[in-house]
């Protein structure tokens, strides 16, 4: 079967499916997948069997078929087809609670060279990380993974994917509602700090900055109570992005400063590191040169101070998109730099780097 006569095929099933005839056009595109020579029409009918079996529950066939389209993107070595299968990967995983396999394929998503699909697929690879971090009750990053698909959706006026966003988060406000729940029931303070700091997140993302506002205060308070500097930070750092909504940048600046103080007090080289990236934002559009250039030259020192840097290349790890493997030993390195180095120990101290991945 030819390249013609592939596409029209793919077509007349989509046409049943979309008449709810799902039946015939499962058949029909098995018969397109047994018979066509052309790879990238089996690319497209196994991503329609993808996203019918996703659509029918059936997610071990939707795996099946997932894992046969990364071969064929392998076979036509572009960037585009192998970023919209392993986010078909990622899906099919997260549908069956695999949610580290999810994760694992999602960052290979992101770690892909630029590609034309990136801006279409960015938004749903952020997503469904999401979800996973969701999965495994991980609140903060499931948050800021949802901001980032919502980014990507109103960029781009992806009104379906803003959508499944809003779902994704209506599941993230009642999994820390019911957390809340039980902190209260059991007078657990720090994960009430936690709970409350979570709501206020979801309401500054939301755009909900009058209801964030008090959320962080009560965050504050309760993280003050018990001494926890690092989760001082991360309140202060929430009400400096709510300030910078409000356009009220000076604001932001005093909230980024006093986080700062206990970001150096406690040595949180991740927290100073976001602290200064936002205040590079804030300097950069009030037009001051000289202040910019001291946060990017602090920003820089923090990434050297915690050897956030790829041992092998030198480059900072972070600003760029890019894959990354950690070893047995704890040393982390740029995927493609060990890959080129082509041994078979760590390049820093020569311990065994064998170690299973997902991808």
């Amino acid at each position: 079967m030819g390249q013609d006569q592939t596409k029209q095929q793919i077509e007349k099933g989509l046409q049943l499916y979309q008449s709810n005839q799902t039946e015939k056009a499962l058949q029909l595109w098995m018969k397109v997948l047994e018979k066509s020579s052309d790879l990238v029409g089996r690319f497209r009918v196994l991503g329609c069997l993808v996203t019918a079996h996703s659509e029918m529950g059936r997610y071990k066939e939707m795996l099946k078929f997932a894992v046969v389209q990364i071969d064929t993107a392998r076979e036509l070595e572009d960037a585009n087809f192998l970023l919209e299968s392993y986010l078909n990967l990622a899906r099919s995983n997260e549908k069956l609670c695999e949610f580290h396999k999810t994760i694992s394929y999602c960052k290979t998503c992101l770690g892909l060279p630029g590609t034309r699909a990136a801006a279409q697929l960015g938004g749903q690879v952020s997503l469904s990380m999401g979800n996973a971090f969701l999965g495994l009750s991980l609140f903060q990053k499931a948050l800021e993974s949802f901001e980032k698909a919502l980014r990507y959706a109103h960029n781009n006026d992806d009104a379906m994917l803003e959508c499944r966003v809003c779902c994704s988060l209506g599941s993230f406000y009642a999994q820390v509602k019911e957390s809340m729940k039980i902190a209260l029931q059991h007078g657990d303070r720090p994960l009430q700090a936690l709970c409350l700091l979570c709501f206020a997140d979801i309401h500054r993302s939301r755009g909900d900055l009058q209801t964030a506002f008090p959320r962080y205060d009560s965050a504050m308070s309760i993280m003050t109570e018990i001494g926890n500097r690092l989760g001082q930070v991360q309140v202060l750092l929430g009400v400096a992005k709510c300030w910078v909504a409000r356009k009220a940048l000076d604001k932001a600046l005093d909230a980024i400063e006093r986080a700062q103080d206990l970001a150096e007090e406690v040595g949180n080289k991740l927290g100073q590191l976001k602290l200064h990236c936002l205040s590079e934002g804030i300097y950069r559009s009030k037009g001051l040169q000289r202040e910019l250039r001291a946060h990017v030259v602090r920003f820089h020192e923090c990434v050297e101070e915690a050897e956030l840097y790829c041992g092998l290349c030198g480059e900072s790890i972070g600003e760029k998109n890019s894959r990354l493997q950690a070893l047995p030993c704890s040393h982390i390195f740029h995927l493609r730099c060990l890959q080129n180095n082509g041994t078979r120990s760590c390049p820093n101290c020569r311990r065994s780097s064998m170690k299973p991945g997902f991808v």
